[in-house]
């Protein structure tokens, strides 16, 4: 029996598709230490997994600030990751000494469960939940000029927590280091080839393991209605766009579809107008479920999002926030499972489904992404990659 201990950070996106891993080291009987927050803690200690929580060494952010700071603002993401390394760094590293796990597997933004693992020697999994990154794929990121200026602007900043980790002992060369991948390093990433743009830039250290879907929850068989289902989500964390939601309204109010709408917990649905009777609307969804019935997902194109649909063969129409989104929601309409929305106004939002539910190739492109999602390994292939580093290392 091997010891693994997680990490990652406070965010839906980066901790779920970790969860079937977790289940799957568990259930082949190794011992699982996840340093995770309390808002997963449920999630992990009934994937099998002692949870130990971390949330007084992370400043007073909410998921939302979080996922902010990921995609608009690497100066303020990586003082965030620096200040909770050091914040942890004491008593999370006496912890490990005296559990000595055989590895750590860390998420590609929880940047101390990479620094820990090299200042005491410990076999180290980077868990990478969007695209992997490195030189040549951040060239296709699109940054809008308030996120260049901000990185320019935040510059001197990043220089000085490089500095601070100098201090602590911690080699960084630059400050890309700290948020791409690297080729050197054994990297699970929850998409398949087909799906990561220019894989042939990432060395065979990488490991494409597909979506982690939660199978108790994945039946594949989409039951046939004779009216088209609509789904729409903008996420669990940038989804308080109440204008949004009344454009959806307004553009399928009484039309032949059945439309289920999510619209998180902060939007308070009495605003929303008069509900049509063809919309379902409530703050949240089994977004799993729905999708194996939906013909059409309407996303802001965040990562878990975008592979669960195509997983279930549902073509997009995607509606991203911020350069990491439009990077995905770009390699979607690349790859023709789906299309960007133009604007959210309520007849660019009709004239998107009517494109996407008239032109056959959507569906097809979808399907072949989830023939291909569904060949890949899964959480089962995610643990033969952490328990194949652990038995190099002995």
């Amino acid at each position: 029996m091997s010891r693994i201990v997680f990490f990652s950070l406070p965010a839906h996106g980066h901790t779920n598709p970790t969860i079937p891993v977790v289940a799957e080291l568990t259930a082949r009987g190794h011992d699982v230490i996840y340093y995770s927050f309390h808002a997963f803690k449920e999630r992990i200690e009934n994937a099998g997994a002692e949870f130990i929580a971390c949330d007084e060494y992370l400043p007073a952010l909410s998921e939302k600030e979080i996922n902010q700071k990921a995609g608009r603002d690497f100066a303020a993401l990586i003082e965030m990751m620096v200040d909770t390394t050091i914040a942890m760094e004491e008593k999370i590293c006496a912890a490990l000494e005296k559990r000595q796990p055989d590895c750590i597997v860390s998420d590609s933004l929880s940047l101390w469960g990479e620094l820990f693992a090299k200042k005491l020697n410990i076999p180290y999994v980077c868990s990478t939940t969007t695209f992997a990154m490195n030189q040549h794929t951040s060239k296709l990121m699109k940054p809008g000029i308030r996120e260049i200026i901000r990185m320019v602007l935040g510059m001197p900043r990043i220089n000085k927590k490089i500095q601070l980790l100098h201090a602590h002992g911690y080699h960084v060369d630059h400050f890309t280091s700290l948020i791409q991948n690297d080729n050197n390093t054994d990297t699970i990433v929850y998409t398949s080839k087909a799906f990561q743009p220019m894989t042939d830039t990432f060395s065979n250290k990488f490991t494409f393991v597909g979506p982690s879907i939660q199978q108790s929850l994945a039946n594949h068989a989409k039951e046939k209605n004779k009216r088209k289902m609509i789904y729409i989500s903008l996420g669990t964390v940038l989804n308080q766009n109440r204008v949004f939601y009344q454009n959806c309204i307004q553009a399928f109010s009484g039309s032949d579809f059945d439309i289920v709408m999510s619209v998180g917990e902060k939007i308070d649905l009495a605003n929303l107008g008069q509900i049509p009777e063809n919309f379902t609307v409530k703050k949240s969804f089994d977004q799993i479920s729905i999708l194996q019935q939906a013909d059409v997902f309407i996303s802001h194109s965040g990562m878990n999002s975008v592979n669960e649909s195509l997983y279930f063969g549902v073509p997009l129409i995607l509606y991203p926030f911020h350069s990491e989104q439009r990077l995905i929601a770009d390699r979607v309409a690349e790859l023709g499972a789906g299309l960007l929305l133009k604007s959210s106004k309520p007849k660019q939002l009709a004239k998107a489904v009517t494109e996407l539910l008239e032109i056959p190739s959507y569906f097809k492109n979808a399907q072949k992404l989830s023939e291909n999602f569904q060949l890949t390994g899964g959480e089962a292939e995610a643990v033969n990659v952490i328990l194949g580093k652990i038995e190099e290392e002995c």
